[in-house]
């Protein structure tokens, strides 16, 4: 008996050990995002380990993890009407409201971008079908779910492409008038990887003049958007901070943009942009400013880190870390005109967080009117956390404001 109690009470110790983060105490419900780190570290280093041995790409693994607990098939309710299909060769899901309010009524329409470091997740997960279905229901809108290819099969731009055409395709006017869908009425949106899609192809589609039907607004939730600075004050504050750790940032990066696993420590020592590198225009520079960009409140005391001599080799392999389609946040002034307005949800505990706060501000400065949404407790994907088993009073919020923001403005 007792060797088995004190087998109990290891197990007990390292469980408690592996779980435990010292985490902010502004944070929301931290002992239940503690335990929900853990299961996602667990996947993660289950993938590291099948990728070391040589059995599977860790993303592979961590992605079969994904699709067995969270993927669901298109399961249609008495108030929404839910189907798989293809725009353009891109799978998406399509939720459709069933209510019909009165005879040629037209509804909403959102395209969404779910999030995932360009490499996981899928549109067809429980907690986007959640979001989906709500968004559906209490907009009166058609909401397409774009299931975009991803790494390690994909990199970039195939990923921006497949959001481009699946876009594109829906805002034909057979298109929406199939789905009776009014076209003034249309919003493209999406999460962390997902709103870089919605932002990279929304600039895109505002400066085709071919484009005749355009996107009323655009709504960014955590979004990411820029590589060439990983020590932004959100980043040096938030780096330990779950879910996104500044290291898998930097990995989501190199997997998306096709670079090497080994310059994930130039990358965070902005070795990819120090000063004496002169294929990073001072234009450029000056748009990813966080000194500038920032309000005091965010800047707080960080310092910049600008190493005066770095490594061209960086961007020679990685032109694309320059590419707008990639790095939304560095297209010019006048690009930046032309877009719909535009709704920014950042949270404080997320290493994401400045790159939202400053393209909400170059849009301002743009003349876009801009809604910034920043929740103190919030952190990195909270806001698809609202349903059990992973539901946090944060996720709940953020949604809810979320879905009335757009009630409000499309």
């Amino acid at each position: 008996m007792k060797p088995f109690l004190a087998a109990t009470l290891l197990l007990s110790v390292a469980a408690a050990y592996y779980v435990y983060l010292p985490l902010p105490n502004t944070i929301c419900e931290p002992w239940k995002l503690m335990i929900l780190d853990a299961v996602f570290r667990s996947f993660m280093h289950m993938g590291d380990l099948a990728h070391d041995l040589g059995l599977s790409h860790h993303i592979h693994v961590i992605n079969y993890f994904v699709t067995q607990v969270e993927v669901k098939g298109p399961q249609s309710s008495s108030t929404v009407r839910v189907t798989d299909t293809a725009f353009a060769g891109v799978p998406a899901r399509v939720f459709e409201p069933t209510t019909q309010v009165k005879e040629h009524h037209l509804k909403r329409g959102v395209v969404y971008f779910h999030g995932g470091g360009w490499a996981m997740g899928s549109g067809r997960m429980r907690s986007y079908d959640l979001l989906c279905r709500n968004m559906a229901e209490e907009l009166d809108a058609v909401i397409v779910s774009v299931d975009y290819c991803l790494a390690p099969e994909a990199h970039f731009p195939q990923q921006y492409y497949d959001a481009l055409k699946a876009a594109t395709f829906f805002l034909r006017p057979e298109v929406l008038a199939q789905y009776s869908v009014d076209p003034k009425r249309v919003a493209i949106s999406g999460d962390s990887a997902g709103g870089n899609l919605a932002a990279a192809v929304v600039q895109q589609m505002a400066a085709d003049s071919k484009t005749t039907t355009k996107f009323k607004v655009q709504a960014l939730i955590y979004p990411v958007l820029q590589a060439l600075d990983f020590n932004t004050p959100s980043y040096q504050q938030n780096g330990n901070v779950p879910i996104l750790y500044r290291p898998v940032m930097a990995r989501f990066w190199l997997e998306y943009l096709n670079g090497d696993y080994s310059l994930v420590p130039l990358l965070l020592a902005n070795n990819h942009s120090a000063l004496d590198l002169t294929k990073v225009p001072e234009a450029v520079r000056a748009r990813v400013d966080w000194t500038r960009l920032l309000q005091p409140a965010f800047r707080k005391d960080y310092r910049r880190v600008s190493p005066a001599r770095g490594s061209a080799q960086v961007v020679e392999d990685l032109p694309a870390l320059l590419d707008v389609r990639a790095a939304p946040l560095l297209a010019d002034d006048e690009v930046l005109r032309a877009v719909p307005p535009a709704y920014v949800m950042t949270c404080e505990h997320d290493v994401l967080r400045d790159d939202g706060l400053m393209y909400a501000q170059r849009l301002e400065e743009a003349g876009v009117a801009v809604t910034r949404d920043h929740y103190e407790d919030g952190f990195h994907g909270c806001m698809v956390f609202a349903s059990w088993p992973a539901k946090f009073s944060v996720g709940t919020r953020s949604m809810r404001n979320y879905i009335q923001w757009l009630k409000e403005h499309l």
